[in-house]
C-alpha cells in the first residue's frame, strides 16, 4: 500500500509541476516578423460559379497576418488564367510575388513573363500587378512585347488577364501590321 501511495503521490507531483506560463513562452518563442503560416507547393484557386478562373502555383509561400494579410511567394510562381470554358488562355510567371488579400492585388517581380497562348505573344518586365476585382494587369516599368510579328518596347502597359488586347503607355519601336488591321 505504501508503494502505491508513493507512486500516486509522485505522479501527481510530477503532473502539477509541468505548467508553463504562456506569457513566458511567448516572450521566448514569439517573433513579430515571422510568418504565421508557411506552405510548400501551394496551389491557390480562384473560382466563379464552380469554374476555375485563376490558379496560382508557388514553390514556397509565407502568410503574414496583421493589419494587412499578405502572402509572400518565394522561389518562383506560376499563374494560370482560364476562359469561360476552362481553357488556359494566358500564363504569368515570376520569381517572387505578394498577394494582398485586403486589396485583392497580386504583385509579381523579378523575371516576369505573361504569355497569351492563342496569339503566342509574350510580355516581359521586371514588375507588374494583377487586380483580382477587375481582372486587369498593369505596370509602369519598362516592357517588351514579343509576338510572331515583331517586338514592341515601351514603358508601362495595361491589359486584361488574358493578354489578348493591351495598351502600351509609352511605346517605342516598329511593328508589322496587315492592311486592314488598325492600331488602337
Amino acid at each position: 500500500m505504501r508503494l502505491f501511495f508513493f507512486f500516486t503521490s509522485s505522479l501527481l507531483l510530477l503532473l502539477s509541476s509541468c505548467e508553463n506560463d504562456i506569457a513566458i513562452v511567448q516572450q521566448i518563442s514569439y517573433q513579430a516578423d515571422a510568418p504565421t503560416e508557411s506552405t510548400k507547393n501551394l496551389v491557390l484557386t480562384y473560382a466563379t460559379d464552380g469554374c476555375a478562373k485563376v490558379e496560382i502555383h508557388a514553390a514556397l509561400a509565407e502568410t503574414y497576418r496583421g493589419k494587412a494579410q499578405i502572402t509572400k511567394i518565394k522561389d518562383s510562381l506560376k499563374v494560370y488564367f482560364f476562359n469561360e470554358t476552362g481553357d488556359i488562355v494566358s500564363t504569368l510567371s515570376a520569381l517572387y510575388g505578394e498577394i494582398n488579400y485586403n486589396t485583392g492585388e497580386l504583385m509579381v517581380k523579378d523575371s516576369v513573363r505573361l504569355y497569351n497562348h492563342k496569339k503566342k505573344q509574350t510580355l516581359e518586365t521586371e514588375a507588374l500587378f494583377w487586380n483580382q476585382k477587375d481582372s486587369s494587369i498593369f505596370t509602369e516599368s519598362a516592357v517588351i512585347v514579343r509576338s510572331p510579328k515583331g517586338k514592341l518596347f515601351g514603358k508601362g502597359i495595361r491589359t486584361k488577364q488574358d493578354f489578348s488586347n493591351y495598351v502600351l503607355l509609352q511605346p517605342v519601336g516598329s511593328w508589322q501590321i496587315e492592311k486592314n488591321q488598325t492600331i488602337q
